[in-house]
């Protein structure tokens, strides 16, 4: 599901900040932002901006974080956003008021919260350079039947963790618990009998250079695959870590590839935890940490908890923090990440 980076809001809360006078926190469903006091009251539209988002020059509501920190991405200059700690308070993403869809077409009094007005704006998601050896040559397109690699965050969830915390108490959800690892996203995917290697967007040309490829000969999948069940179609999504990707947070010398789904094409359905793990068992490669099995979510998994849950040591190197965790559901089909604050603060996230 593609993010809404830049989207209409209702603000639900404004609280003050310790200790500051000029500033105090927006609270936008589970995202807390710092915004100038006054600027905004409980109930009042704006439009927020998600972390992450490439905000072009030209808008005079952003101006001047261009002006301030400016970003050449795609030939465009203008401005990332990224998780900041102002007076000790959090604060992802950006709150402005409508004047910021000044020069744009739409009807202002027809909007309501939740539309989306990235393309209006021209926003983008900032996508850091992929190295050659990581992307590759484009065979076509990412098969079209196998779900892109990529979950929700728990701040854009309100809503649902509500319902979530009371199936949680009553006893009828639980959760898989992983590690989050900070690397690239690759799939695996057999194909009427034929192996793809795909990169987050792109099915990837086989070349001796391409990382992904010779991760994949090395690993034997096509014939691993092939000798599970004639004639099946499975994709096998995880995140490729190591020397030259991401900065390599876990010092490893080599690259190693971790499991963190897998997607049946002929049921079209994911394979559940248990099967999941079985099948990495069987093929003979790494599954992501998980670090708890069976959770359960209660009135005590506030958003403030569940993202203080995110943070904490990785499993793949001692004393590095970990990017976050992944929450699956065992009893039905939801799943989201809780990326730790603590490690986007030190990594500029």
């Amino acid at each position: 599901m593609a993010r809404k980076l830049a989207r209409i809001v209702r603000v639900d809360a404004i609280r003050p900040i310790e200790g500051a006078d000029a500033i105090e926190a927006a609270v936008v469903g589970g995202w807390v932002v710092v915004v100038k006091k006054g600027d905004f009251t409980p109930g009042a539209l704006a439009v927020y901006f998600e972390i992450d988002s490439f905000l072009p020059e030209g808008n005079a509501s952003w101006q001047f974080l261009v002006d301030k920190q400016p970003r050449v991405f795609e030939g465009r200059r203008g401005h990332v956003l990224r998780t900041l700690k102002l007076r000790g308070q959090v604060s992802q993403g950006l709150l402005l008021g409508l004047g910021a869809l000044d020069g744009t077409d739409l009807d202002r009094a027809s909007l309501a919260p939740g539309d989306e007005v990235t393309l209006a704006l021209g926003v983008q998601k900032f996508e850091p350079p992929v190295p050659a050896e990581l992307g590759g040559v484009a065979r076509g397109a990412f098969p079209s039947g196998v779900p892109r690699t990529d979950q929700e965050r728990i701040q854009n969830l309100a809503e649902a963790l509500a319902e979530w915390q009371a199936l949680g108490d009553s006893g009828a959800l639980h959760w898989e618990v992983t590690e989050k690892l900070e690397g690239t996203s690759i799939t695996f995917a057999l194909l009427e009998g034929a192996l793809h290697v795909c990169s987050r967007n792109l099915d990837l040309v086989e070349r001796p250079e391409s990382t992904p490829w010779r991760l994949a000969r090395a690993l034997d999948l096509e014939a691993k695959l092939l000798a599970l069940e004639p004639g099946r179609s499975l994709a096998i999504q995880g995140e490729l870590v190591g020397h030259g990707i991401q900065g390599n947070p876990y010092a490893l010398q080599a690259q190693r590839f971790f499991v963190f789904d897998v997607w049946d094409l002929d049921r079209a359905s994911y394979l559940g935890p248990d099967a999941r793990r079985d099948l990495c068992a069987r093929l003979g490669i790494e599954h992501v940490p998980v670090l708890d099995p069976r959770a359960t979510l209660g009135r005590e998994s506030t958003m403030e908890a569940l993202l203080a849950r995110a943070d904490g040591e990785s499993a793949l190197r001692k004393g590095q923090p970990r990017e976050g965790v992944v929450w699956k559901a065992l009893e039905r089909v939801a799943s989201w990440k809780a990326v730790s604050n603590r490690y986007l603060l030190k990594h500029g996230g």
